[in-house]
């Protein structure tokens, strides 16, 4: 174990402050940063002081109220579409598709980024549309992250309606479509929303680990043969979880 007693008193609390959003325990995070338990629970107890931690029973400790505060501040000053850009528009140079950036909003997600082709076509999306979850490549990413009871109760609200004749209207044939997208890593839209449109979509991840959206690359149907489809899957799982560590998600795809 390497031994991080001669770490700068800045680094030290930083490392405390990391591991305490994963670990309740002072033992706990005493091992993972490496410290001993006397100057975790020094820095703790600044922590308590200044209201980015809060003590629990049997010496636990947790994130306090002036941490929540702090990162809803900065959460409600992240301009996301803009700040994942670059990504985005990777994403779109790999794959010569339309990329999509959207976000959840009650039972359905809402378009909050579109890098365009450069095809002598534009698809019918754009910035502020919403789309519903059980018939676009997004939608069933962010599905396939859910439980099937989540999921279920979902569609008794939605009624999963019908765009294409390609549109999964079952619960139980949404519900197997959903495995498969675990399986699989990614989703696929095969004209369920759109007809002559078919994508690939990823889930998008919070800093707590919640599913809050995702990304997709979609073409026209009869120009989806020129590149494999686990070729362009690959890489929007990539973008995703590029997008969710934008979010200070730590455990993602990609």
């Amino acid at each position: 174990m390497v031994d991080r007693t001669g770490a700068s008193a800045s680094e030290k609390t930083f490392d405390v402050l990391e591991a305490l959003v994963e670990h309740s325990r002072l033992a706990d995070i005493a091992a993972a940063t490496r410290l001993p338990k006397a100057t975790v629970h020094r820095i703790l107890q600044v922590m308590v002081e200044r209201g980015l931690a809060r003590p629990g029973g049997a010496g636990d400790y947790f994130t306090g109220p002036r941490m929540l505060a702090l990162a809803g501040r900065v959460m409600h000053r992240l301009d996301l579409p803009s700040q994942v850009r670059p990504q985005l528009e990777e994403l779109q140079l790999h794959t010569g598709r339309t990329v999509h950036l959207a976000l959840l909003s009650g039972d359905e997600a809402v378009y909050v980024a579109k890098v365009e082709a450069g095809k002598p076509y534009q698809l019918a999306s754009r910035v502020g549309m919403s789309l519903d979850l059980h018939s676009t490549s997004i939608g069933k990413a962010v599905l396939a992250a859910l439980d099937d009871a989540v999921v279920v109760a979902l569609s008794e609200r939605t009624g999963l309606p019908r765009h294409t004749p390609r549109t999964i209207v079952e619960v139980d044939r949404l519900l197997t479509e959903l495995a498969a997208v675990r399986s699989r890593g990614w989703a696929e839209d095969h004209e369920e929303n759109e007809p002559g449109v078919c994508a690939a979509g990823a889930a998008v991840y919070d800093h707590t680990g919640q599913v809050i959206g995702g990304v997709s690359a979609a073409t026209l149907s009869y120009e989806a043969t020129h590149q494999p489809s686990h070729e362009v899957g690959r890489h929007v799982v990539e973008t995703a979880a590029q997008v969710s560590r934008a979010l200070g998600a730590r455990a993602v795809p990609g």
